[in-house]
């Protein structure tokens, strides 16, 4: 097989559960995957104006929440981690705590419902004092490289804490073989990896932001977010995979 060890597509076909979410027949709701954004805490329910009917929810209040989307068929969902102020520095450490926000909820959801695939987003935005996706240098850029070895220490702490699947949407160049690698050296071959491959800077994401607290104290992300009036590059980024 091309590329192997990288590619190991036997990935997507190692649970039941992955089998329903990939195979190709007519959609139905075991392709859907729902946002969750997980507050510490307990008895925690906020309201998301920008998301009507959506909520920030503690790891309790989330697993109630559950039992009627997985009788629905809902075949995963993606979680989001939130943390208070005080918890959040500039390089983000809070986002690979093992008792961290989401750490402790992945855990919590695969005991109850060892079926649903659970995938975790991958970016530190929520957890860092400026909002940026990662550290930044000196010039108030991020820094890329150094973001990529925080965002493989989130990826491999949420794999061990039970994620079938990792997210990183923080859109720094060549996270994904950072995230892989940093994987594959802690033992979780398995694990999948999601990738926002060409993620834009736009306001689709404002929604989100608000959801989880993460806008930049100053500045935007369009220095590392793809622009939507370059369609050339964006396909060169899935073509090229830098991303």
């Amino acid at each position: 097989m091309s590329n192997y060890p990288e590619i190991r597509l036997r990935r997507l076909r190692r649970t039941p559960a992955l089998r329903r979410m990939f195979d190709m027949p007519s959609p139905g709701p075991e392709k859907f995957m729902w946002p969750v954004f997980i507050k510490e805490g307990t008895g925690m329910r906020e309201p998301i104006s920008a998301m009507p009917g959506q909520n920030r929810m503690s790891a309790d209040v989330l697993l109630k929440e559950l039992d009627p989307v997985v009788d629905m068929g809902i075949g995963s969902i993606l979680v989001f981690g939130l943390v208070d102020t005080p918890q959040k520095n500039a390089t983000g450490t809070a986002a690979y705590r093992d008792k961290g926000v989401v750490q402790q909820a992945i855990r919590k959801i695969r005991k109850k419902f060892p079926n649903l695939v659970i995938a975790s987003d991958v970016c530190v935005c929520a957890y860092t004092s400026h909002g940026h996706c990662g550290p930044l240098a000196k010039s108030g850029d991020v820094d890329n490289d150094a973001a990529n070895v925080v965002l493989a220490r989130m990826a491999v702490s949420h794999a061990a804490a039970g994620a079938d699947m990792v997210a990183p949407s923080a859109m720094m160049d060549g996270q994904v073989t950072a995230i892989r690698q940093a994987l594959d050296d802690k033992g979780f071959q398995q694990t999948l990896l999601m990738s926002y491959s060409t993620k834009f800077a736009s306001s689709m994401y404002a929604p989100f932001r608000e959801a989880e607290a993460s806008a930049p104290q100053k500045g935007d992300r369009r220095g590392y977010q793809a622009s939507f009036g370059d369609v050339r590059q964006a396909l060169r980024r899935l073509k090229a995979r830098i991303f």
